[in-house]
C-alpha cells in the first residue's frame, strides 16, 4: 500500500452533510472527496423505498462509474404521529423545490395540535461502502427526540432546528455540532462504518 491516503468518495453535493461526514472520519488517513470533485457523475435518482436502498445505489453506482472507493449515505426523519412520514421523502418534503425551510414549515403544519409528548420521532442513517468490486458493507444509526413547536437555533441543518433531545430539553440546532456529533445518528451509523472501514483499509 502507498503512502498517499486512500481515497473515499462521498456520493453527495450537500456541502453540509459532507462537512459532517469529514469530521465524523477526521481520525482515519484516508482523502475525502465528494461528488463535487466529480462535475460529470450520472445521476442518482433516490427511489428505494428505505434509506438502506438509496444508500447502497449511492455508493454503487459511484463505484462502477469512477473505480474507487466510495461512501453512500441516506437519512431521514421518522415522526411517529405522521406514520413515519417524511422518511426517505425528507429532503423533499416539501416539493420539488423543497429547501430545509420550507421543509421544517411543513412539517410544524402537519403537527399542528399534537401534544408534545405524542411527537416523538426519530432521525435514521444508513451508510453502504462500495468500490469496484461491489458492496463492502452497509451500517446503519438511529437518535430518538421530539418534534419542538417552533424552529430554534441555528447549527446543523435539515430537522435540526425542530428536533429536540429529551435529555437537554434542546433541539440540535440550540446544542451545536460538538453535542450532535457525539449522539446523532449520523454519528451512530459512521462509527460502525469505520469499523468497516478499517479493516477495508488493513487488507489492502
Amino acid at each position: 500500500m502507498s503512502s498517499k491516503p486512500l481515497e473515499l468518495i462521498v456520493a453527495t453535493k450537500n456541502r453540509k452533510k459532507l462537512e459532517e461526514i469529514r469530521e465524523l472520519l477526521s481520525s482515519l488517513d484516508i482523502r475525502v472527496t465528494s461528488l463535487a470533485d466529480y462535475p460529470d457523475s450520472p445521476v442518482i435518482v433516490e427511489d428505494g423505498k428505505n434509506f438502506v436502498q438509496n444508500a447502497v445505489k449511492k455508493a454503487a453506482t459511484i463505484a462502477l462509474w469512477t473505480g474507487k472507493l466510495v461512501l453512500g449515505e441516506d437519512s431521514g426523519l421518522q415522526v411517529s404521529a405522521l406514520g413515519n412520514r417524511p422518511g426517505v421523502y425528507s429532503a423533499r418534503y416539501s416539493g420539488p423545490q423543497a429547501d430545509d425551510a420550507s421543509n421544517n414549515r411543513k412539517l410544524l403544519r402537519e403537527l399542528k395540535g399534537v401534544p408534545l409528548k405524542k411527537r416523538q420521532a426519530r432521525y435514521c442513517c444508513a451508510v453502504a461502502l462500495a468500490d469496484a468490486k461491489g458492496l463492502i458493507g452497509v451500517a446503519q444509526g438511529t437518535c430518538r427526540g421530539l418534534i419542538g413547536t417552533r424552529s430554534r437555533g441555528h447549527a446543523g441543518f435539515g430537522y435540526d432546528p425542530l428536533f429536540v433531545i429529551e435529555k437537554y430539553a434542546k433541539t440540535f440546532a440550540e446544542l451545536g455540532l460538538e453535542v450532535k456529533h457525539r449522539m446523532s445518528h449520523r454519528y451512530r451509523a459512521l462509527k460502525k462504518a469505520r469499523q468497516i472501514l478499517l479493516k477495508y483499509i488493513s487488507s489492502l
